[in-house]
C-alpha cells in the first residue's frame, strides 16, 4: 500500500481540482485497451472512436508494424543517448532526409514530440530583443515557445491578416528579428491558416515566416504534404513544423527548412540537445509511413469522403459545427460547439454510455463559453460506423436539449 499522500504544501492543488469538480469540467483519463482504431475498447466498453488523430489509420498498418519489428531486431529497443553524444543512428538520419525530400526543403531535424519541435524552435531562434506576431488561436506549444524565447509577443485576431500587418507596422522600426507564426490547421476548430497573405506580409516587412503543420500533415496537399503545398507557398515559409504523432501514426515532431536553420537547431534547440533520441523502431515506423503516403493516396481520398459525409450530416442534425461563434471547419476536425463546460462534459459522458467516444473540451484548452466536443474523421471509419455514431449523436443530443 502506498504511503504517499498530499502534504499541506500541495493542498492548494486539491483545492483547484475541487473547483473543477464544482464546475463540472473535471475529468478522469479514459483508458484504451486495444489498438487505436475506429472501433475500440475504452474503459471496458466497446465504442466508436471519434477522438483519434490517427487520420489515415496508420497506427495499425502492416507495413509500419513490419518496419518496427525489423528495426528492433537490427538496432535494439532504444538509442541509449541524446543525438549529440552517441544517440544518432543511421535510421535517424534516414528519416530526416526522407522528410526533407517529402516537404521539398533542404534539411530536417526530428524532435521527440511536436510540442518540443515548436517550443524548442521558437525559443532557440529568437531572444529578448525580438518580436513574435502570433495568431490568437495558435497551439499551446507555440505560446510556450514564445514565452521561453523572452521575445516581445504581439497577438493578432484569428486569421485577421490586416491586424497582423498593423502589429508589424508598430514594430517595423524596432531593432530585432520579427517572426510571424501560425498554425496550418487550427486544432480546435479545423480551419486553415491564411498562409499566402501571411507570407506576403513576411516578405513585405522582412519577417521570418513559421507554420505549425501538425494537423495538416497527411491531410492536405499532394500526398499529405501539408498547408505549404496546399497553398503552393513552397520557398516562402522559413520554418515548417510537423508531427509524426498524428497522420504518420507514430511519435515525434520535426522542423524543416534551410540547412543553416537545421544546423543551428542541432546546436541550440534545448529539447533536441537534452532528450534521448527516438527508439529505432519509431524512426523506422515513420520512414514506412512516408512510403505509405506516396504509395496509397486512396487513404487520403477516403479520409476526405468520410469528412464530407460526416460534416454534412452533423450540420443537418442541427448541431453548431462552427461558423457561428467560432471559425468554420475546413478539415476532418469538426467541433460540436456546446458553449457551457458542464453540459459539454455531460454530453460526452452520455454519448460514451451509448457507445460513442468523443471527449469534451473546455477551458483552458478553449476559451470560456466555447466548450465543445471535437470529432475527427479517419480514413478507416466505415459508412456503417459513421451512420451509427450519427444516430447516437441525434438521440443523445435531442434527449439533452442540445438539438431539437
Amino acid at each position: 500500500m502506498s504511503t504517499q499522500t498530499t502534504r499541506p504544501q500541495l493542498s492548494y492543488l486539491a483545492d483547484q481540482m475541487n473547483e473543477l469538480k464544482q464546475k463540472g469540467t473535471h475529468f478522469k483519463l479514459r483508458v484504451l485497451e486495444d489498438a487505436q482504431a475506429p472501433e475500440c475498447t475504452v474503459d471496458g466498453k466497446h465504442v466508436i472512436n471519434l477522438a483519434s488523430n490517427n487520420y489515415l489509420g496508420l497506427t495499425t498498418h502492416p507495413k509500419l508494424r513490419e518496419a518496427a519489428v525489423a528495426a528492433i531486431k537490427k538496432f535494439g529497443v532504444g538509442s541509449g543517448a541524446v543525438r549529440t553524444v552517441s544517440g544518432t543512428m543511421t535510421i535517424h538520419m534516414e528519416l530526416e532526409e526522407k522528410i526533407a525530400r517529402f516537404k521539398n526543403t533542404e534539411a530536417c531535424v526530428v524532435f521527440q514530440s511536436g510540442f518540443a519541435a515548436n517550443a524548442g524552435t521558437v525559443s532557440a531562434i529568437l531572444g529578448k530583443d525580438d518580436f513574435i506576431i502570433s495568431d490568437e488561436l495558435n497551439h499551446a506549444s507555440i505560446i510556450d515557445g514564445a514565452r521561453l524565447s523572452r521575445a516581445k509577443i504581439k497577438v493578432f485576431r484569428h486569421k485577421d491578416t490586416a491586424h497582423a500587418e498593423e502589429l508589424l507596422k508598430e514594430v517595423a522600426g524596432e531593432p530585432g528579428h520579427k517572426l510571424i507564426i501560425t498554425d496550418g490547421v487550427f486544432s480546435m476548430d479545423g480551419d486553415i491558416g491564411p498562409l499566402p497573405a501571411l507570407c506576403d506580409l513576411a516578405e513585405k516587412y522582412g519577417a521570418i515566416m513559421m507554420v505549425d503543420d501538425a494537423h495538416s500533415s497527411g491531410v492536405l496537399g499532394r500526398n499529405g504534404r501539408g498547408t505549404i503545398d496546399h497553398h503552393k507557398v513552397h520557398g516562402r515559409v522559413d520554418v515548417q513544423v510537423g508531427t509524426l504523432s498524428k497522420a504518420i501514426g507514430a511519435l515525434g515532431g520535426y522542423v524543416c527548412g534551410s540547412k543553416d536553420l537545421i544546423d543551428f537547431l542541432y546546436h541550440r534547440a534545448r529539447p533536441f540537445l537534452f532528450s534521448t533520441s527516438h527508439p529505432p523502431s519509431v524512426a523506422a515506423t515513420c520512414i514506412a509511413a512516408f512510403d505509405v503516403l506516396e504509395q496509397e493516396p486512396e487513404r487520403m481520398d477516403q479520409l476526405w469522403a468520410n469528412t464530407r459525409f460526416f460534416k454534412k450530416e452533423l450540420g443537418l442534425l442541427g448541431f453548431n459545427i462552427g461558423g457561428i461563434s467560432t471559425p468554420a471547419s475546413e478539415t476532418p476536425i469538426t467541433p460540436i460547439v456546446i458553449g457551457e463546460g458542464r453540459l459539454t462534459m455531460e454530453f460526452s459522458r452520455e454519448l460514451f454510455n451509448e457507445g460513442v467516444f468523443v471527449p469534451g473540451i473546455a477551458f483552458p484548452t478553449v476559451a470560456e463559453g466555447k466548450a465543445r466536443l471535437r470529432t475527427i474523421m479517419t480514413a478507416t471509419h466505415t459508412q456503417d460506423q459513421l451512420t451509427k455514431a450519427l444516430e447516437v449523436l441525434k438521440k443523445v443530443g435531442t434527449r439533452m436539449g442540445i438539438i431539437k
